[in-house]
Parts: C-alpha cells; sequence; structure tokens
C-alpha cells in the first residue's frame, strides 16, 4: 500500500505519483473520518483519490487520449501530412515537391495549421504536433 499523503495538488506531481506505483493520492486538508475511510478503502483494493485530485487525472486521461487530440485540432490529411514533413525538417520547397504542390500552397496549408494549432512559428507547430502525438 503506498498512498501519497500531500499539499500538492499539481497535475505534474500527482501524475509522476501515480507513475511511480502511488495506490491513492490524498491531500493534507481532507477530514480525519475521510483519512480513515481512505485507508479501509485501500486495504480493500481501491485507488483513493481527493476529489479535486481525481478530477484533475480525468481531465489528464482525456487530455492524452489521441482520438481527442486529433479531433480537436481539426487538421486536414493534407495538413497533418504537411504537418509530418515539418517535424522530419523538410523545407517548404522539399514539402512541395514531395507533396506535389506549389510552395504558395504549403505555405496555405501551413498558416492553417498554425491557426488550428494555436501556435506562431515553426518550432511550436513541430513542438504540438509531437507532444500531442498529431503525427
Amino acid at each position: 500500500m503506498n498512498i501519497r499523503v500531500t499539499i500538492f495538488e499539481e497535475s505534474e506531481k500527482i501524475f509522476q505519483s501515480i507513475l511511480a506505483g502511488s495506490s491513492g493520492y490524498i491531500l493534507k486538508n481532507t477530514t480525519p473520518s475521510r483519512f480513515l475511510d481512505f485507508i479501509k478503502e485501500t486495504f480493500e483494493g481501491g485507488a483513493p483519490m481527493s476529489p479535486s485530485v481525481a478530477t484533475k487525472v480525468l481531465k489528464m486521461i482525456v487530455e492524452q487520449s489521441p482520438s481527442a487530440k486529433v479531433n480537436s485540432f481539426n487538421l486536414s490529411e493534407r495538413e497533418k501530412e504537411i504537418l509530418s514533413c515539418l517535424v522530419k525538417g523538410m523545407s517548404y520547397k522539399l514539402i512541395a515537391d514531395a507533396c506535389f504542390i506549389s510552395i504558395d500552397t504549403v505555405r496555405g496549408h501551413i498558416r492553417n495549421i498554425y491557426e488550428k494549432l494555436h501556435v506562431h512559428s515553426k518550432g511550436e507547430a513541430i513542438a504540438a504536433a509531437i507532444k500531442d502525438r498529431i503525427v
């Protein structure tokens, strides 16, 4: 049994604790009677979490869902293809040649990609593509 009792409510700390094998995550502001309930729940095989922590965990799961990420950006197949080329380090000219389109068309697609990903540069677009597993 490994329950984390802490004051830290940041998503990254919660995630790291769960990855390290915690079977629960309880905030220190929990009432003593709830602590006893959580201990009993753990011995019965449960994974107790403070309500605000459980909400964050559910949000992290939704955000990590590949289908939610891809759909939330609404990139077309061509935009995903061009973004993939950017991730590979290809220049606009190489992308145009590989996709059999003009450089101006590449620029138009990249403008749309930036808008949909809410980024302002090629570096940000590449980082978003990798972080959010778009390509």
